[in-house]
């Protein structure tokens, strides 16, 4: 006898009962959108839990709700607690570990539900999964966690000891029109005030809100007291750091994982450690990266455009379609008992930039990948031959009053900071910034998987940052950036050092003509908070900073790139 779910028509009529209530443990009552496909089933369930509204566009478009339920799955979206239409207090990640068990075992419950629930979403609905299947409900059945962190303290909270300053402010701001309107103590009028305030600091955060002094006490934040995305409580209270850590926590979730990263997402690196912890424990893991940002999943991304194929939805960028046919393909393999859903063979497909093509693989990272070390040269060259024993020396003055500002990048920040592939050109005309630039290629050169530069270095200044990045400069001088990271140390004034800076992780074939470039700098802002120079980030005052690398043979300074040199032929969805 055949799965109802197998055989469903995309035909199919859908019902949605809308304001569902879902009773927690604790008497708090959340609110869900409930699409049940025609039919006796039973249906497997797929769930997703969200802060940002469960009928907002944006969100349904993660995994249409009517789409999947023509296919023969009930779906839920429900406003996660203190959000939408949901009870309770408004605390980001608090409550996600007991309310995502709570809403499992209730939504296997559902009428003509088949008992197997998965979950979906990105981001912060993401971290919903990984909160709930750290529960462990006995009706997950898998999760699908998409462009969505590891280690907060690794791009959500900090990178490399700074403050992910450029997320954390507006997230936190913007998340705070429904808490004033959902306030109960305030009178309407004063939630009126307050709303066209919040607009008004959230449309100038460029030039006013990322600027005030201290970070730690942001005016902006402090003004309506509104729960922040978690940065600064985490200085305050590390042990909230916990209420959305997923690192630590793999060997408690034994449920299939289909993870979804971008090349250019702010989330890259955590996307791949969770991959890789539940893949290298033997568990049932698959992984896809695209060329693509937090948000944006098709042409243009950033100043580039990767082909039709590059986009997430209607386009093949899988053998089973677009992502939402290859996730709900996925998702019948894992919910439906008897379903019988041929996968490939190989778990991961990713995106190679530079060729534009998807290629599916064996592992991840490239067990063929080897590292190969590219020396800064002081006249601004970037080789394979390691510097002789001449004391080159490169300096730049680093002035936090004056930072470096952030273009683009693997980020989330205020709209006037677009993320994605864009040209270095206003970075690289500064004199802050140093520059390393091989020689034109003259055969192609694929970088693929995690990158780091060492530096030696030192400061006049106590406490300071390095930042480092990389770019493919291409014939026509456009230098676009790949990756980049920071690192925060404290050595002490005119102590040499020897300073390492992740840079996650890329794949990008560099073409014949193109050159490969690293920047130095010390600050990109405002996605990372200033290194004020002081040794006190509290404080509001700064000082300039006068900064050394250090390129001899005992000190040298690189970037080590994984370099894949064998052909390999692409996946049949190539463009």
């Amino acid at each position: 006898m055949q799965n109802p779910a197998a055989t469903a028509a995309r035909s199919m009529t859908v019902t949605v009962e809308a304001d569902v209530p879902v009773p927690m443990r604790d008497g708090t009552v959340l609110r869900a959108d409930v699409y049940t496909p025609e039919g006796e089933g039973p249906w497997p369930v797929l769930l997703s839990r969200t802060p940002y509204g469960r009928a907002v566009p944006d969100h349904l478009m993660v995994l249409e709700p009517v789409r999947a339920a023509q296919k023969g799955f009930i779906v839920v979206h429900q406003d996660t607690r203190g959000r939408g239409g949901s009870e309770g207090e408004w605390m980001p990640f608090r409550h996600e570990y007991d309310d995502g068990y709570d809403t499992i075992e209730w939504a296997a419950r559902l009428p003509r539900a088949n008992g197997r629930v998965g979950m979906f979403g990105g981001s912060y609905v993401g971290n919903t999964q990984w909160m709930a299947a750290a529960a462990q409900p006995p009706s997950l059945g898998a999760i699908s966690p998409m462009v969505t962190w590891c280690d907060p303290m690794d791009g959500l909270y900090g990178r490399g000891g700074a403050i992910e300053w450029g997320v954390e402010l507006p997230w936190s701001t913007q998340m705070g029109f429904e808490y004033i309107a959902k306030n109960p103590a305030l009178p309407p009028e004063e939630k009126a005030r307050l709303a066209g305030e919040l607009l008004g600091d959230v449309d100038g955060m460029k030039d006013k809100g990322y600027w005030y002094l201290p970070v730690r006490r942001s005016p902006t934040l402090a003004k309506y007291k509104v729960p922040g995305l978690g940065a600064i409580r985490a200085i305050d209270e590390p042990d909230t750091v916990a209420w959305c850590r997923v690192a630590g926590q793999h060997d408690r979730i034994d449920v299939p994982s289909l993870h979804w990263g971008g090349w250019y997402d702010i989330f890259l690196q955590g996307t791949l450690d969770n991959y890789v912890t539940m893949a290298s424990a033997g568990k049932d893991a698959r992984l896809l990266v695209g060329p693509w940002t937090h948000g944006i999943f098709r042409d243009p991304i950033g100043d580039l455009c990767f082909g039709a194929m590059a986009s997430r939805l209607y386009a093949p960028v899988h053998p089973h379609g677009d992502t939402n046919d290859f996730q709900l393909a996925w998702f019948r393999r894992h919910l439906t008992p008897d379903a019988d859903v041929a996968l490939p063979d190989t778990p991961v497909r990713i995106f190679v930039m530079g060729r534009n093509e998807w290629r599916d693989e064996p592992a991840w990272p490239l067990a063929r990948a080897r590292m190969e070390p590219h020396y800064l040269r002081h006249d601004g060259g970037l080789t394979k031959d390691a510097p002789d024993t001449t004391a080159d020396v490169s300096t730049f003055a680093y002035d936090p009053a004056d930072p470096v500002p952030t273009v683009g990048g693997l980020l989330v920040m205020a709209a006037a900071y677009p993320a994605g592939p864009l040209d270095q050109a206003v970075v690289e005309a500064r004199d802050d910034v140093l520059l390393f630039t091989s020689a034109p290629l003259e055969e192609e050169v694929e970088v693929t998987g995690r990158i780091r530069v060492v530096l030696h270095a030192a400061s006049s200044a106590p406490s300071t940052d390095w930042v480092a990045r990389l770019c493919d400069v291409h014939p026509d001088g456009r230098s676009i950036i790949l990756a980049d990271g920071i690192t925060r140390v404290a050595s002490g004034a005119d102590a040499v050092g020897r300073h390492e800076i992740d840079l996650w992780s890329t794949s990008n074939v560099f073409l014949p003509g193109h050159r490969i470039r690293v920047q130095v700098t010390s600050s990109c802002f405002p996605r990372w908070d200033r290194n004020l120079n002081t040794g006190d980030q509290d404080g509001t005052a700064m000082q300039v900073a006068q900064q050394r690398i250090f390129h001899d043979a005992e000190r040298p300074s690189f970037i080590e790139l994984p370099v894949v040199a064998d052909a390999v032929v692409p996946s049949v969805c190539a463009s």
